[in-house]
């Protein structure tokens, strides 16, 4: 996906935003938006949160009536009273309830009500939610690339790349000289290699369209902790099962360590294995999700202070930061692969000790 693609796309929709909010139509035209504006007010906080959370729902644009259009989602929950329920979000939408459930305004998660209105219990809430279409997207995407590519290569023996694989090529061959084999080794990365390219092209192509403000893209996939969560916990999973004798005797019996220490060094060990996955964790999400804060809040300056001359100020800033982002996602692809690499290669190594 072409980087500069990305930005222009984030310029037009700035700048569109903009002309929106400062040339709306007359009153009379829309009386329900004049209402609106009288009783409403544009609360930074919420339209951020709004923007960077998980949702049922797809919004794409709200019209100067107040109407909002979005692509409902597949709600799919289970309750001990009813069962298994399918429906789509749009059933629950503008404070609806449907089934015996609705969504809680405290909570802003789907639960069960009764007859009377009472809340009686939360759901197994099995949904499609924004942030697993946004992988499911991803996933096509990804191999739509690299199926193509392969059937490319096999279709001709011409070693030079050409089109979009020249653009791959290059960044998978980096991958393995640059990150698996001085951390994992000669004999052993071969054997990585398929989790840290997906592990690198699942975070970048996600990172990249969440920088797109536009359906189906946007979802901030990599800016929910669930997810970097997962992907944290597999790299976790792959690094103790791939651990040597030597990386199991180092938790629980370090070299050189007096054995009267034991009983200090094997917990804090023991937290040291639980502490990298956490950084990975931690640091996906806070970079992805503070940079889409910090765009948010910067377009937010022109609707706080209704002025004008504000967006010749918060644009240029917002395409400043747009471009960082550019950056940053694949720098944080890179760094979890990179880190990932690291961990396996200091587990399965074989350590020599004199």
């Amino acid at each position: 996906m072409n980087c500069l693609q990305v930005l222009s796309k984030r310029i037009f929709f700035v700048l569109l935003a903009s002309i929106t909010f400062w040339f709306p139509a007359s009153a009379s035209d829309h009386p329900v938006a004049e209402e609106k504006t009288a009783h409403e007010e544009f609360i930074p906080g919420e339209f951020i949160i709004d923007h960077i959370k998980d949702s049922h729902d797809w919004h794409i644009l709200t019209k100067k009536n107040g109407e909002h259009v979005s692509v409902y989602l597949p709600v799919i929950l289970y309750s001990q009273n009813s069962g298994l329920n399918f429906f789509m979000s749009g059933k629950l939408a503008h404070g609806h309830s449907y089934l015996g459930f609705a969504y809680s305004e405290e909570t802003g998660k789907i639960v069960e009500m009764n007859e009377a209105g009472e809340t009686i219990g939360t759901p197994l809430d099995f949904s499609i939610t924004k942030t697993v279409a946004g992988m499911m997207l991803a996933a096509v995407v990804i191999l739509f690339l690299f199926l193509r590519m392969g059937n490319s290569y096999n279709k001709t023996k011409n070693i030079v790349p050409k089109g979009f694989n020249g653009f791959l090529e290059p960044m998978i061959v980096f991958i393995r000289d640059e990150i698996a084999i001085p951390n994992i080794g000669h004999h052993k990365y071969e054997r990585f290699m398929p989790y840290l390219l997906t592990a690198f092209f699942f975070i970048l192509v996600n990172n990249i369209m969440g920088l797109i403000p536009f359906f189906p893209f946007g979802a901030n996939v990599t800016g929910n902790i669930a997810v970097t969560m997962v992907l944290a916990l597999i790299t976790f999973v792959i690094t103790q099962v791939s651990g040597t004798k030597d990386h199991w005797k180092h938790v629980f019996a370090t070299p050189g360590v007096p054995v009267w220490l034991a009983p200090i060094m094997i917990p804090v060990e023991l937290i040291g294995l639980f502490s990298k996955p956490f950084a990975l964790m931690i640091r996906l999400f806070a970079n992805i999700t503070a940079g889409h804060i910090v765009v948010l809040s910067l377009v937010s300056l022109i609707f706080i202070f209704k002025a004008l001359w504000v967006s010749s100020v918060s644009i240029p800033m917002v395409l400043f930061i747009d471009v960082l982002e550019i950056l940053v996602a694949f720098l944080q692809a890179y760094v979890f692969t990179l880190l990932s690499a690291l961990f396996i290669g200091l587990a399965a190594k074989e350590h020599h000790h004199a």
